[in-house]
């Protein structure tokens, strides 16, 4: 699920920190290496769920360059777009995740896929912030996205208690950092050095 890298439109709670084009021109960092991580872990087709919509040249570049299945997220609540993900998919195993955590690599994505396949009805990677990063289901379950309070650091607490109530079991395959504060763009930028020595 990615935002249209646009100034004043995405990383908005970062725009103190780099400015509004400086924000968009992060979260336009993220997504390709997001994209990379995500066909690099070779589960499958990847599908990118566009916001607002599949219309902008970044998302038809994408297209272009990768083959990316493009998709409209609806104008609904975060809860009710990644239901909606997972309602369209079918009956399926199916990883959905955000373009924001550079410490995300293939090898979590096996993880996480490798977990689906045993006795388990959802995954997730946490995020240190109390949410998540990526969820993963068996097949759709919309009643898991009701009544979260989004972008708080209940959200995971929040998600465990109700799939405790829905009997489902699930597995938590690693705890990661995602790019929301002026900090996080300092970890970011560390990891880019570190990557770069190497």
């Amino acid at each position: 699920m990615a935002k249209v890298p646009q100034a004043g439109y995405a990383k908005t709670r970062l725009i103190p920190a780099l400015g509004a084009i400086g924000a968009a021109r992060l979260h336009r960092q993220l997504t390709l290496r997001t994209l990379a991580t995500a066909r690099a872990a070779g589960l499958g087709s990847v599908r990118l769920w566009c916001a607002p919509d599949t219309g902008d040249r970044f998302f038809r570049a994408l297209h272009r360059r990768w083959g990316l299945n493009l998709r409209t997220q609806p104008d609904l609540d975060l809860g009710q777009r990644m239901a909606h993900a997972f309602a369209e998919h079918g009956q399926r195993p199916l990883l959905l995740i955000g373009t924001d955590c550079p410490a995300l690599s293939a090898e979590h994505l096996r993880q996480a896929a490798l977990a689906l396949l045993s006795d388990t009805d959802a995954v997730f990677i946490t995020t240190e912030d109390g949410g998540y990063y990526l969820v993963g289901l068996k097949q759709p379950c919309p009643e898991l996205f009701q009544d979260i309070s989004w972008s708080t650091g209940h959200v995971m607490a929040q998600t465990r208690t109700r799939m405790s109530a829905l009997g489902l079991r699930w597995l938590e395959v690693a705890m990661l950092w995602d790019v929301d504060r002026a900090e996080d763009v300092e970890r970011w930028q560390a990891l880019q050095q570190a990557e770069a020595a190497t």
